[in-house]
């Protein structure tokens, strides 16, 4: 049968890049690798030749070959002539990149180091999200929280074994944790089935904890909240995971703080931003206001006479606290209009519309300005 086109065998065109190669190569690599289809000749086929196809255009210079002369180009060079397993190019790099979807697929799992059984591991790291108010993720505070995690079994002490009893290395996987199987020109490691990865098995498992070595464990905790913390931001508590597996050390807890939203108040960096409201007059003759602060303090803001709505004033120091400085206050002037005038109110208007003189036909403002009414 003639050789199909190795752009065609991984549904590419001329000039992908080596991304696309090997993107292209992972999906055919997965759904034709002969664990996955044991005993079907052509899906074992299909695999051999993307293999072959890869490990041409995969290397640069085996690639400008056969762009430019076709499978002549590449006789030699482990194409051209059927799969050439010596020659294959990046075998290290596809495999690394690919070991966990490999893991997936044929029975894999967490890696294991060679070594004595029942090696010693850390422990799961674990995750616990919390809701605070705003000015306290401003300024900081302290919470408890309740969760559970695993520590060492207190009967045993986190052996796993009971009173007497003890573990032995697994015949099966030698106390490795891992078996290998090989198929073709590959070599797969996956956990050993017998003693779950763990190189040993225990005889007389602890009737407390069932020869895991862990106990689950409800505990409260009191945790820091410093001031500045952002949302979306965590707060790691060393130790405080899950106990590892034979008196290994802990995993830590990982925090994750979501900040509520304030009625008046808005966050950008260090920088705190609220609106006030004034009246036309206000606006106008300029007067001194008393606004509130997140940390309800009462602070004198000086409105310049003549302001307009929207202006944004400066406060300085009195944002966000962090890392021994702090942020600034922005307040944005809101200028109201009365919906209902008095009598007297409205002839005063009416007075002032008259002294002034004011503009019946205003030109529109040039865009280039209107930035600048609003600051």
């Amino acid at each position: 049968m003639a050789k199909r086109d190795y752009y065609e065998v991984l549904g590419l065109q001329k000039g992908a890049s080596k991304d696309d190669i090997k993107k292209a190569y992972r999906k055919l690599a997965i759904q034709y690798h002969p664990d996955k289809n044991p005993g079907d000749k052509q899906a074992e086929e299909k695999f051999k030749e993307a293999t072959e196809a890869y490990e041409i255009l995969y290397d640069d210079q085996k690639k400008s070959a056969y762009d430019q002369f076709g499978f002549a180009g590449v006789e030699g060079m482990g194409g051209g002539q059927g799969f050439n397993s010596s020659a294959f190019h990046g075998f290290e790099d596809i495999f690394g990149d690919f070991s966990g979807i490999f893991d997936t697929f044929f029975g894999g799992g967490a890696r294991r180091s060679s070594g004595a059984a029942g090696g010693i591991r850390q422990g799961a790291n674990l995750r616990y999200d919390i809701e605070i108010p705003f000015k306290e993720a401003v300024f900081g505070t302290k919470v408890e929280i309740q969760y559970s995690h695993h520590e060492a079994c207190k009967t045993c002490g986190g052996s796993g074994a009971a009173s007497g009893g003890s573990r032995k290395v697994c015949n099966t996987c030698s106390g490795t944790g891992q078996i290998r199987r090989s198929q073709g020109f590959f070599s797969m490691t996956s956990p050993c089935p017998t003693c779950g990865g763990e190189g040993y098995v225990i005889e007389n498992p602890c009737k407390d904890c069932g020869g895991s070595g862990l106990k689950k464990k409800h505990q409260k905790l009191a945790i820091t909240i410093p001031s500045g913390v952002e949302n979306g931001k965590r707060v790691v508590i060393s130790k405080q995971g899950d106990a590892g597996p034979n008196g290994g050390p802990p995993g830590d807890l990982y925090v994750f703080i979501r900040v509520k939203p304030h009625d008046y108040f808005e966050r950008e960096g260090l920088d705190l931003y609220c609106a006030v409201p004034i009246s036309i007059t206000q606006a106008s003759l300029g007067t001194d206001l008393f606004v509130t602060t997140l940390d309800d303090k009462k602070i004198k803001v000086k409105i310049p006479s003549g302001i307009q709505n929207g202006k944004m004033l400066r406060v300085r120091d009195e944002g966000v606290p962090s890392g021994g400085r702090r942020g600034n206050l922005y307040i944005k002037v809101m200028v109201q209009v009365p919906q209902k005038l008095s009598k007297r109110g409205r002839e005063l208007l009416e007075e002032l519309s008259n002294t002034e003189g004011e503009n019946a036909s205003p030109k529109p403002i040039p865009l280039s300005e209107l930035a600048h009414h609003q600051q």
